[in-house]
């Protein structure tokens, strides 16, 4: 465990430099085409590159010389403490690098999620009061459509080869800048970091975490599954994300190895696991049901790959199936299993868990995390309530953002006592341990990324036979919930599910709807879309025909 007394989550970088300069960091696996299939760049947005299967590895000492030249080239071009600099980049070994770099400089890093169209990008940049953006060559075309109406943007990074002219070399820029550490002073108050999330509207939220959370984020994970120097830690999603990062932490916090993999098809993750010796790997619940579907087709034999060293699988991001965790465990069954919880507004995953020990209460999301509190509480967001009884939960430990930014209303609105987070997800209290009942909001988590209906329903609404639309989620026995489009159509119009399909490909593929059901939508007296009914009315059909193995 680390000191006590550390001040940010940089210095945690510059031991491991000091204790371990010549042992591995970071490996990056990048899979050839055939084993890519389903990797995170299926995303339509994402713009193909060149093929570049092969791995490459960085030791600690060149992951800290790296992070220092960056910082000190932010410097020399005149950022400063506190000067927000957005990352927009597909997972890499120069990922890491940049944001530790950024801290290191003092300034914030404000990472962006790569399916974001070009306004997102330019209303998340414009949000944060991002002074510079570091991109790879997957976003070009957006950057380029935007790179003349994001004013406060002073500059752009270019990560890659053959960088566009309306950019900078990032490689190039920071070669002879010094690798040795810029010694800003930092303190556990200081702010590291925006995230994004959002709520029901669909309008991001910039979230703004401190160097103290960072830290925490490390302790809680290390706490929760025991990683040492020998351990393994295989990162599949993108570390754009609080999820990805924040677990690997608990290996960045002891020295451990950890490797980055572009793919997720079954036989590239065994593959890995074998190979690289991972002994840890978080997966999201698609991922683990493909590894097992693809175990019980015969596709991949356990006998053809050596894991033995693997010893957890833990998930997140999305409800996970106990019958999934049945399934995995008669097929792994020395596997420790751990489900973990938490928002990006609680520096990610951890504020509550499931715990290694408690595999008889899959189901429930946990008991409160290492360092972290937790109660149910009533309507007026303060109030704790019986257990047993239905209430929103709530969060309050070292790993609380500060504020969003620039948003102090939206801020009151979750933190209504000092210290305490409501989360927005309604829960109970069970024999000691949490369990989930709904979201009172209506995000959509399919395979663990947010869909938000506002969007998707203004975006059907402009088709002219629609009268009125309501998107909600549907369950799923993959990726765990879909979405759905009740469409009323208007009156002497015409409107078939292949009208509805053929005009949802103006959307990115993932926000697309699943399923369309013409029916009327219903509203309460004060205009409001009734979503629970409408639940009611479908969850359960939806429910039947994914327990009889049909789809939604």
């Amino acid at each position: 465990m680390i000191n006590a007394n550390i001040n940010s989550i940089t210095e945690i970088l510059e031991r491991n430099a000091r204790e371990w300069p010549d042992d591995v960091a970071l490996v990056e696996i990048d899979t050839p085409d055939e084993g890519r299939h389903k990797t995170w760049r299926e995303a339509e947005l994402v713009e193909p590159v060149p093929d570049r299967s092969y791995r490459a590895e960085m030791t600690w000492r060149d992951f800290d010389e790296r992070a220092n030249r960056i910082a000190n080239f932010l410097l020399s071009r005149g950022y400063k403490k506190g000067d927000k600099i957005a990352i927009l980049l597909m997972n890499c070994l120069e990922w890491l690098p940049i944001y530790f770099g950024v801290l290191k400089a003092g300034c914030m890093a404000v990472p962006l999620n790569f399916r974001y169209t070009a306004d997102e990008i330019r209303y998340c940049l414009d949000l944060a009061d991002a002074a510079a953006l570091v991109f790879g060559p997957e976003f070009i075309g957006r950057v380029e459509q935007i790179a003349d109406r994001i004013p406060k943007v002073k500059s752009l990074f270019y990560v890659g080869e053959d960088c566009p002219t309306f950019a900078e070399s990032y490689r190039g820029l920071i070669g002879y800048c010094s690798s040795q550490s810029p010694a800003i002073g930092l303190t556990p108050d200081d702010e590291a970091a925006i995230y994004f999330s959002s709520g029901t509207t669909g309008f991001p939220k910039a979230i703004v975490l401190q160097h103290r959370c960072l830290i925490h984020s490390c302790r809680v994970e290390q706490a929760h599954h025991g990683q040492t120097k020998d351990d393994c830690f295989l990162c599949i999603p993108p570390l754009y994300h609080t999820g990805a990062k924040m677990h690997w932490f608990g290996s960045f916090l002891v020295g451990g190895r950890a490797v980055l993999l572009k793919g997720v098809k079954p036989e590239w993750i065994l593959r890995v696991v074998s190979e690289e010796r991972c002994t840890i790997v978080w997966l999201l619940v698609p991922w683990a049901q493909d590894i097992l579907d693809a175990i019980e087709r015969g596709d991949v034999k356990l006998e053809d790959y050596e894991l033995d060293q693997w010893r957890l699988m833990h998930i997140g991001a999305q409800p996970v199936p106990p019958a999934l965790i049945k399934r995995w465990k008669s097929v792994f069954p020395k596997h420790d299993y751990d489900t973990n919880y938490g928002l990006s507004e609680s520096t990610g995953p951890g504020a509550v868990h499931l715990g290694v020990e408690n595999i008889d209460h899959v189901g429930a999301i946990g008991v409160a995390g290492y360092g972290w509190q937790t109660k149910i509480v009533a309507q007026d967001g303060v109030t704790p309530v019986e257990p047993g009884t239905v209430g929103e939960l709530a969060l309050k430990g070292p790993g609380v953002m500060k504020e969003y930014y620039k948003n102090p209303d939206a801020t009151a609105e979750i933190m209504k006592e000092p210290g305490w987070l409501l989360t927005g997800d309604m829960a109970e209290e069970r024999d000691g341990f949490i369990y989930l009942v709904d979201r009172a909001k209506d995000v959509i988590i399919t395979g663990g990324e947010n869909l938000y209906p506002v969007q998707i329903e203004d975006f059907l609404r402009a088709h002219p036979a629609v009268k009125d639309v309501a998107v909600i989620g549907l369950p799923d026995a993959r990726l765990g919930e879909i979405a759905a489009a009740i469409i009323s159509v208007k009156e002497g119009a015409t409107m078939t599910e292949a009208d509805a399909v053929d005009f949802c490909l103006g959307l990115p593929r993932y926000k697309r709807p699943r399923k369309f059901i013409f029916a009327e939508v219903p509203r309460n007296p004060t205009g409001k879309i009734e979503k629970p009914k409408l639940r009611e009315m479908y969850g359960a059909v939806a429910l039947v025909a994914q327990q009889n193995g049909l789809t939604a």
